[in-house]
């Protein structure tokens, strides 16, 4: 049996196409996958670090304090602004709906104030009806890290307004400042210690995700981009021999057929 390719320019087109786009998105993942590596490489560095005082850390800023303390543990003296707690809603944790409990804190012996994510507390069965949680009164000292944002996920429909106790999906610094008044920085800290109060604080958890979470997700997805590249060209050229093949079967036919017909 003798295979032939013959070269088609339409399903050409549409293998390239499609390898083109396996491999563009292969590389994507990969990336996404690098740069989580990255932030988890910074994470180990930065964990090993003993907390730096962020009211010094704002004194001598010469630099964004949120690209110069990103990850970074840090501690803050002051006191929270007990009336102003935002809910951030869509947050589950260990398979249980819930928010994380967002609350301005302002630095002692400064005008600044930063929000801080206190924790995550669990949602009632009635949406809408917030869960009870203490705010510790006076000077206190917690300590935290430092992240650029507190989480992205979907805005159903349009977001609510910026008001004491809303429940919203997501949260600016920008406009947390307009709506409380106040000189916010542009960072959250993700509150890892006790608030010091005299009560345990039973239903706050601090189990924060890491942002570097998901490396091999994003490694799986781009073997999977690039195996769909792989068949793409693979299936161009199997099919491509295979109907070289049956042509000739058929022209072998045709040609036998002429002869007979030629005979006596």
């Amino acid at each position: 049996m003798r295979f032939r390719f013959h070269f088609r320019l339409i399903p050409f087109i549409a293998a390239c196409l499609l390898a083109t786009l396996g491999i563009a998105l292969g590389n994507w993942q990969q990336g996404r996958a690098a740069a989580k590596l990255a932030i988890q490489e910074r994470l180990a560095a930065r964990a090993s670090q003993p907390p730096v005082s962020l009211h010094s850390a704002i004194a001598g800023a010469t630099a964004p304090l949120a690209d110069a303390l990103a990850y970074r543990r840090v501690r803050l003296t002051g006191r929270f602004v007990a009336d102003w707690p935002l809910f951030l809603a869509n947050r589950p944790m260990a398979g249980r709906a819930g928010y994380y409990l967002v609350m301005p804190f302002k630095v002692a012996d400064s005008a600044v104030s930063v929000l801080v994510l206190r924790g995550w507390l669990p949602r009632a069965a009635e949406y809408g009806k917030l869960p009870a949680f203490d705010t510790p009164a006076g000077d206190i000292t917690i300590e935290g890290t430092v992240v650029a944002s507190a989480g992205q996920v979907m805005d159903l429909g349009r977001p609510a307004p910026l008001a004491p106790g809303a429940i919203v999906q997501n949260i600016d610094t920008a406009a947390a400042a307009a709506a409380t008044g106040m000189l916010l920085q542009n960072f959250y800290v993700q509150q890892t210690s006790p608030d010091q109060t005299d009560g345990p604080e039973v239903r706050l958890l601090r189990t924060w995700p890491s942002p570097a979470s998901g490396i091999d997700k994003h490694r799986g997805y781009a073997f999977q981009w690039y195996a769909l590249a792989a068949m793409a060209v693979l299936f161009f050229v199997i099919t491509g021999f295979r109907r070289g093949s049956k042509q000739a079967k058929a022209g072998k036919r045709e040609a036998h057929h002429a002869t007979g017909d030629a005979g006596p």
